[in-house]
This record gives C-alpha cells, structure tokens and sequence, in this order.
C-alpha cells in the first residue's frame, strides 16, 4: 500500500493516478469516496473545508477495502488525516491485514496549492473553503507525517510544486524497490 498525503491541491489525485497506473494498483481516492457517501449536514460540512469524524470514515474505508481482493495493491489518497486514523490503518498493517509500502508526502506552498485550487472550479474550492483546509492540515494532517515516521513508516518528501512529470519521477525513483 502507498499512501499519498499532501495539503489539497498538492497533486495528490494526479499523482495517484499515475502511481495506479504504472503499478496495477487500485486507487482508492479518500476525496471521492467520502462526497459520494455523505449527504446533509456531513456534506455540507465537508463543502464547508472541515474534515469529517473520524471513526466514519474508518468505517468508510475499512468497507471499501473489504472489497478488494489484495488490499496490498492499492494507492491511498487523502488517507489518513489524523493520527487516529494513522493508529487505525497501522493496527491493521501489524495485524497483518496488508503492509503499508511507503507514505509519500507532497510538499507545496499554500500560495501555489491556492492557485490550483482555485483554477480546478470544483464546488468545494472557494477562499474560506480553502483556508479552512489549510488550518485542518497544519493542525491535523502534519502530526500525521510526525506519527508515521515515529512508528517506521517510511516517509518520503516530494517536491509537489514541480511539473506533474518530474513530481511523478521522483515518486518512481524513491519507490522503484516495489
């Protein structure tokens, strides 16, 4: 399993993409699944730049994953982002349920994601939105790197403010041992 963690608009949907591809692996995009699966109240929220409740989208995940015949295979993006859902998806690697290969963090600037974020037109993607989302990550997410590495998941930098073909070569040349 390679997990893909960035701040929104870090070329983490791209880059799945590009990793699944080259490698057979499923992607499993976290953003997707939950505007799917959430309505009302949650969805709103989740419009609004909040993340959700974390044992939800463990459960949301943990079904998803209980369809796929070899959950080793997969590209995870946007999952986890709390260091409770990083305890949980652990749990399961020592448990032996799948192994988690490698955490790749995409690194990029708020201006430059903010930019990006704004080109893609998606409805979720207007200004307070956005710095909603940017609190979230430095308040939620980045204890999440902290947690990975303490706990030997082998977390590797990448530069997500280069070219999507230089971002995904790097990637390749970090994990090419997969």
């Amino acid at each position: 399993m390679i997990l893909l963690i960035g701040i929104a608009g870090s070329g983490k949907g791209t880059q799945g993409k590009l990793l699944a591809d080259k490698y057979k692996y499923r992607l499993i995009t976290m953003g997707d699944i939950i505007r799917l699966h959430f309505s009302g109240e949650q969805r709103e929220k989740l419009m609004s730049g909040f993340l959700l409740d974390d044992n939800a989208i463990i459960d949301l995940l943990d079904n998803v994953l209980k369809t796929i015949k070899d959950d080793n295979d997969v590209v995870l993006d946007g999952f986890p982002r709390s260091v409770k859902q990083a305890e949980w998806l652990h749990s399961q690697a020592q448990a032996g349920r799948f192994s988690i290969d490698y955490a790749i963090h995409l690194v990029a600037s708020q201006e430059v994601v903010k930019q990006r974020l704004l080109a893609r037109s998606r409805p979720d993607d207007y200004e307070s939105a956005i710095e909603l989302r940017f609190e979230e990550y430095e308040k939620a997410t980045k204890p999440v790197l902290e947690w990975l590495i303490a706990n030997d998941v082998r977390v590797v930098d990448v530069d997500g403010e280069k070219t999507v073909k230089e971002v995904h070569d790097a990637i390749a040349n970090q994990i090419k041992d997969i």
